[in-house]
């Protein structure tokens, strides 16, 4: 009977959109359920931004075997596209093919997923039982019956607050009108909202890195634009990245290209500032940032934007009642959690991994894509189609193509390790370095909120260079 049930695939960006191709190419039905009004409505969400990736990273290889045979025209496999480009000339067209487009449920939020006539705590005659995914469509709640699930929901929709603790700083919800999470689009419609603002942009990642970059060209246009860098961190060395030693130019020349915005004083350095609270003064409608720096009192006041980039996390809520794992520093799939844990380390590509690495308690259930870095910011999306390429195996019954390991990742340039190791790494400095605890693996980069290289705009800038933008 469950074999008869479709695989249920959360999420329309381009990992759900990849494991929709791989059971496609297999013959397995499938749904597949995007809460925005059409495929890679998230990624829209950055699409003036350009990948660090190019081309090459960015197509699932089952994808890509349906398209060419549907006379598609894939692009040039060293360009790095935009978000919208992104959209546009691979997820649409992806999305309209024969054998996916009927299976597509848009403005579908799921709400919740469970086991037909189970709870979590019960577990007699459960992994015979259907999984029902509740979602709603037009204010009304429907159901449907899979017989395994792929989450691929992704971080983007649920970002990091700006309070150093982790939750929401006092003030941020009620001043949300003056904030924005992510990276704005200054140089498009909303260059009214940011030209000659005061600014301040808090997070230590690419993506703040990459509003920086744009809140830059617009004060190249727009002297009187002031941008306020503020960040956690107690150094600037590690967030400016691996430079010239990147195994994608474009990631690397955007972090020289930030120590060029503080060397020549466009932007501003607030660190290590750790944010406690905004206010607004009623007379000017101005903000503050309000915290301390080095255990002093301190703030950044007269601001009339704020850009929280600090990243994403995951949302399990509507998994209430599954029984799933995940890791409660890094909130990734456990098994994953070492290799990205950046208390441990920085590097440049995690170790191909897929089905058997991905396994939760609820059998058949997998989370995948960046949902499964949880916290960390260090994903490549080359890395989650080969995550579902395995799981789509496994669920075909395909264990040798489940075991398999078909990926190949550009590295970062950039390694660090705890500045005190453990006694079986003091012969060791390298990423090779492999401790019982400590797994020094290279890190790729790539999720909405940090999957971004330069902006269209600056991407045709010399000081880009033709290694980073064609």
């Amino acid at each position: 009977m469950l074999n008869l049930l479709p695989t249920a695939i959360l999420g329309g960006g381009p990992v759900g959109l990849a494991a929709a191709a791989q059971l496609a190419q297999r013959g397995m039905p499938f749904v597949l359920f995007e809460r925005g009004a059409q495929i890679g409505a998230s990624i829209l969400g950055w699409g003036h931004v350009r990948m660090f990736s190019p081309w090459e990273f960015n197509i699932d290889s089952a994808a890509k075997e349906l398209l060419l045979e549907a006379g598609w025209s894939a692009p040039p496999q060293d360009h790095m596209p935009t978000g919208k480009e992104l959209v546009q000339l691979y997820l649409e067209p992806l999305s309209k093919l024969a054998q996916i487009r009927p299976y597509i449920h848009l403005e579908s939020t799921v709400k919740a997923v469970h086991r037909k006539g189970f709870d979590k705590m019960k577990t007699n005659g459960r992994e015979l039982a259907p999984f029902v995914i509740e979602y709603e469509r037009q204010g009304e709640l429907l159901r449907v019956e899979a017989s395994a699930v792929i989450d691929a929901t992704g971080t983007w929709l649920t970002p990091n607050p700006i309070g150093a603790s982790g939750n929401a700083a006092d003030g941020e919800l009620e001043h949300q009108n003056y904030i924005t999470y992510g990276i704005p689009d200054s140089s498009g419609s909303s260059i009214g909202r940011y030209a000659g603002k005061n600014i301040a942009v808090v997070g230590g990642g690419h993506s703040a890195i990459q509003s920086l970059t744009l809140l830059h060209e617009l004060k190249l246009r727009v002297p009187a634009t002031t941008i306020h860098w503020v960040l956690r961190k107690q150094s600037l060395t590690d967030v400016f990245g691996g430079g010239e030693n990147d195994g994608l130019p474009a990631r690397g020349e955007l972090g020289m290209r930030a120590q060029r915005y503080v060397h020549n004083g466009n932007v501003q350095v607030h660190t290590p500032f750790l944010i406690h609270q905004i206010t607004k003064d009623q007379a000017s409608s101005k903000l503050s940032l309000r915290g301390t720096k080095l255990g002093q009192d301190y703030s950044i006041d007269h601001l009339d934007e704020v850009i929280v980039a600090t990243g994403s996390r995951p949302d399990f809520s509507f998994l209430r009642e599954l029984r799933y794992a995940s890791d409660s520093v890094v909130e990734s799939v456990p098994q994953l959690a070492d290799l990205i844990d950046p208390n441990i380390h920085s590097c440049g590509t995690v170790r191909p991994h897929g089905e058997a690495e991905l396994r939760q308690p609820e059998k058949n259930f997998y989370i995948v894509g960046s949902k499964s870095y949880g916290r960390a910011p260090t994903f490549l999306l080359a890395t989650g189609y080969e995550q579902v390429r395995s799981v789509t195996a496994a669920l075909a019954g395909d264990e040798e193509a489940a075991r398999e390991v078909r990926l190949h990742l550009p590295a970062t340039g950039v390694c660090s390790v705890p500045k005190s190791l453990p006694a079986d790494m003091e012969s060791g400095s390298s990423c090779t370095s492999t401790p019982k605890r400590l797994s020094i693996i290279p890190i790729a980069v790539s999720t909405p909120s940090s999957c971004c290289g330069a902006s269209e705009e600056e991407a045709k800038a010399p000081s880009c260079g033709p290694s980073a933008c064609s």
